[in-house]
This record gives C-alpha cells, structure tokens and sequence, in this order.
C-alpha cells in the first residue's frame, strides 16, 4: 500500500514538472515548438494569410488589415508562422493607432446607451430590438426580431368552415 502511495506522488511530481516545463500530454515540448501570434489577447490563426488572420481582431476588417500590413512593410500572403518579432512589433505598432477589442465594444454599447438615454427614434429602435437603419419589417429583419414567424395563410379555411 505504501508502494502505491509512493508511486502515485512521484507521477504527480513528475507531472506538475512537465507542466512547469510547458510540456503537455505525450507531446515533447521541442517537437512541437512554434510562435503563437497573439495580439490584444487574441491568437491570430497560423494557417491563414496574414491580412486574412488580423481580421480576427474585433475593429480589423480586409481593407484595415492591407493597410496596416502595407504600412508596416510586410507582404500580405505571409503566414504568422514566418514572421521575425521585429516585423510583429511593426504590426503592433500599427495597431495602437486604432480603436479595438473592447475599447471599441465599449464605445459602441456607449453610444447605443447614449441614444437610448435621450430617447431618440433610433434608441428606442434598440430598445425594441428592431431594424434602426430604415429596413422594412413587414417582411424580412428576421434576424433582428428573432426567427418569429406571424404568417396568417390565405384566409380560405376561415371561409370554408361557415
């Protein structure tokens, strides 16, 4: 029984060691070494085209992300994994120019919040979670009202039955 308790505390041991280390699973920790690209929190994908992967970032679109490449000098079919840290600082520092992640979320439920507080046509839009751009709601917006549909048919059924 001691055996047991012996041998259980060694493979724990030797298990937050590994942790410790990095190494996770069966997988060796030099095997499998390759940089993350992480920016604001956020992995931007390996497998994906530079200016593909920084539309990962919340406020990055195409158009934002080819700038920002185009600026910093990097080719925009390169893969993250190819990239030197010099050439990822010059992407950060591209970055900080703008508004992103949750800066951004904040700023945006900020001015809903404002709209609403004032009361204005677009604010009580929000409120009752309806289209606030002009769209028609006779038919379609069914992504902003739900998937609810309030179809009454032909009528002919009604007419039939009297």
């Amino acid at each position: 029984m001691a055996e047991k308790h012996a041998l259980r505390n060694d493979c724990s041991i030797r298990y937050s060691r590994e942790q410790d280390a990095g190494i996770t699973g069966i997988h060796n920790s030099l095997s499998t070494q390759h940089h993350v690209m992480r920016i604001l929190g956020i992995t931007i994908p390996d497998n994906k085209r530079l200016e593909i992967g920084l539309t990962a970032l919340y406020g990055v679109g195409y158009s934002r992300a080819s700038d920002i490449l185009e600026n910093a000098g990097i080719e925009p079919g390169k893969k993250p994994t190819d990239l030197t840290s010099d050439q990822e600082n010059k992407i950060r520092e591209q970055l900080e120019q703008f508004t992103l992640e949750g800066d951004l979320k904040r700023e945006v439920g900020g001015n809903i919040k404002r709209l609403k507080d004032v009361q204005s046509y677009r604010g009580a839009r929000h409120t009752h979670g309806l289209p606030s751009r002009g769209q028609r709601t006779k038919t379609n917006s069914r992504t902003r009202r739900g998937n609810v549909r309030k179809t009454m048919g032909t009528g002919r059924r009604a007419a039939e039955k009297k």
